[in-house]
């Protein structure tokens, strides 16, 4: 990888680990389809806005279809699922889900044909998820239809994610990071707009309840997605995706910090393997020595 991945890699990690602050006083105001609608169209006008104002010049010679794909899956599959699971079944048992990703991805991305799955991708994706594991733990909870009703909706959640970004790479791979996210984030605003009136705003939102969902669509969505389909052009869904496994870190660290939750010692030890199997899915592990040549 290359420092600017890299440096990519890490800012994903923090922005999409803080947002989790941000994205609970949004779905509390707008509601959970409100909160993926209006984020949506947001994202997608913002960095619109930018390249008129910058001169960019934007590519959507591609078509509509992939677009829709990647809106309806990345983006708006994903946040929903994401929304409606996670009161159901507890963010710990979310973020254990959401490990699901990378390994959804390189099973998909093997099947594609895309990517090649070796023996240092598959330990770092298996240290990811037992990193996670470690790090928010088993809840306890009875099993019972709502449960079962969010743990399919994280299933629906993560291959979402998974699906979205291997189709990415698939058909967009000469598409701009920019046109990518711009497409995807307005089209996923369109396939949500008519559940809104399923699930309608709550109430009237606060004057900074507008700006944290502005913050939100435009640094943690519009900047952020901008980076990653960067990310999946050039290293690949997987170890673009695997960066689930270092946002779960952020965000329990966030949590520790600005919450008051406690960590104990199992679960800085589930942040270390976390980090070690990013780092072996990446690639950022030195490789076996080479046998020397015969002489």
């Amino acid at each position: 990888m290359r420092p600017r991945d890299i440096i990519g890699y890490v800012f994903l990690a923090l922005a999409w680990g803080l947002s989790f602050l941000l994205l609970l006083k949004v779905v509390e105001a707008f509601g959970w389809i409100g909160a993926v609608t209006f984020r949506c169209f947001l994202a997608g006008l913002i960095l619109l806005a930018a390249a008129k104002a910058t001169g960019r010049r934007l590519d959507f010679s591609t078509g509509l279809l992939p677009f829709l794909v990647v809106g309806a899956t990345t983006v708006a599959g994903q946040l929903i699922g994401l929304s409606y699971s996670t009161p159901l079944i507890g963010t710990a048992m979310a973020a254990i889900f959401v490990a699901a990703i990378p390994l959804f991805s390189m099973v998909i991305g093997q099947l594609w044909g895309i990517e090649r799955i070796t023996p240092a991708r598959v330990a770092g994706l298996v240290l990811g998820t037992l990193g996670i594991v470690m790090l928010v733990g088993f809840p306890a909870a009875p099993i019972d239809g709502s449960f079962v009703l969010g743990c399919l909706g994280m299933l629906f959640s993560t291959f979402s994610a998974a699906f979205g970004s291997n189709y990415a790479s698939r058909h967009l791979k000469t598409t701009g990071a920019w046109e990518v996210t711009i497409g995807a984030f307005l089209s996923g605003g369109f396939l949500t707009l008519p559940l809104v009136y399923l699930v309608p705003v709550p109430g009237v939102p606060a004057p900074i309840d507008y700006l944290y969902l502005v913050v939100l669509a435009g640094v943690m969505s519009s900047l952020t997605y901008v980076v990653y389909f960067g990310l999946v052009s050039r290293i690949g869904a997987t170890r673009a995706i695997s960066v689930e496994f270092a946002v779960t870190v952020v965000a329990v660290l966030v949590g520790a910090g600005v919450l008051g939750e406690r960590l104990t010692t199992m679960q800085f030890a589930g942040a270390a393997v976390i980090i070690a199997g990013c780092a072996m899915v990446l690639g950022l592990l030195p490789s076996r020595l080479k046998a020397p040549a015969a002489p």
